[in-house]
């Protein structure tokens, strides 16, 4: 996939762009840095040349790839134009952003993170979505390295829309039914895409925490249909399982976001922000700050900062499963 990807280093799109380097490539699309003919870079996302023959697929793209300019969010990474190649592949155009994703910021210090930054993190992540959820508007497919982290440390959020056009056009474009992302995918999302709504974002976002922390998913599975097999049944381990002497306020808000029911969950995206900005008031004595997370952007990316090598891509059915990073009691014999 790569060798194919490289081979339009170099072309001109439109009369506009210049396709300078691969930044990352996924199930339905290859990322790319480009320069604008007035020397502006951006980021350009090509829909895969074999879903852009289909015409409804080549739609629906072009269509889904505008869903975050209406949450009207900062943390919402804005699609500023879009168009088709003489060659009939369709393809979007976004700000080129300079920083690390969060799992690459977790990679880059072992796997997981301070509880401090996890909560600066997911703080900032549940203000978009509370802002999304209020336009009707569900991510689906919430995870670390769909969040990306700039340099002074504020998050921004990829893929909005395009988890849904994923769901639309998997059985189309792979053969199979893929909704999200096993290791953070909800109950009711592993059984049917048409029960998916904001409180399964909220699961995911539970889920990212307790991947953060603990550098291990909430399931284990040895393949992507097991994973998804066990999340449709198996009920959330506590945080507790995973890091015993974690606050009781924080491990009592992650717990209620992974509850098996829907309705067990935070009712809304701007409670549980609410009540994280509490919990680290009374555990760290100040609520959650981008200033925290600065320091590990820079760390991660270098002085001059990078783009991120998976902006905006979205991953396929052909994911892994998330490994486990570590030894743990919980890991299956």
């Amino acid at each position: 996939m790569m060798a194919r990807a490289s081979v339009k280093l170099g072309k001109l799109l439109r009369g506009k762009y210049v396709l300078d380097r691969v930044l990352g490539i996924g199930g339905m699309a290859t990322v790319y840095a480009a320069t604008h003919r007035n020397a502006k870079r951006f980021a350009v996302k090509m829909l895969h040349p074999e879903l852009s023959k289909n015409e409804d697929v080549r739609a629906r793209f072009l269509r889904e790839g505008y869903v975050a300019n209406k949450i009207e969010h900062p943390g919402a990474v804005d699609v500023l134009d879009d168009d088709t190649t003489d060659d009939g592949e369709a393809f979007l155009v976004m700000e080129l952003l300079e920083g690390c994703t969060v799992e690459q910021m977790a990679d880059a210090i072992g796997g997981k993170l301070e509880m401090k930054a996890a909560l600066a993190i997911t703080y900032q992540l549940l203000d978009i979505l509370a802002a999304a959820h209020d336009m009707s508007i569900v991510h689906r497919d919430i995870k670390p390295a769909n969040l990306f982290v700039l340099a002074d440390g504020t998050l921004k959020v990829f893929d909005f829309g395009i988890a849904r056009l994923r769901d639309a056009t998997s059985q189309t474009a792979t053969g199979a039914s893929v909704l999200g992302t096993p290791a953070f995918m909800a109950p009711e999302q592993a059984i049917s895409a048409a029960e998916v709504d904001g409180r399964t974002d909220i699961y995911a976002v539970g889920a990212t925490i307790f991947m953060l922390v603990s550098g291990e998913p909430v399931h284990y599975g040895s393949t992507p249909q097991e994973q998804i097999i066990i999340a449709a049944t198996t009920p959330a381990p506590s945080l507790t399982s995973v890091i015993p002497d974690a606050p009781a306020a924080i491990v009592a808000i992650v717990d209620k976001a992974l509850a098996f029911a829907k309705k067990d969950r935070w009712e809304s995206a701007a409670a549980m922000r609410d009540a994280i900005a509490a919990a680290c008031k009374d555990e760290f004595g100040t609520t959650p700050s981008p200033k925290t997370l600065a320091p590990l952007v820079s760390r991660t990316s270098g002085p001059k900062g990078r783009a991120v090598q998976s902006q905006a891509t979205v991953l396929g059915p052909q994911e892994a499963p998330a490994p486990p990073r570590k030894a743990s009691s919980r890991r299956p014999k």
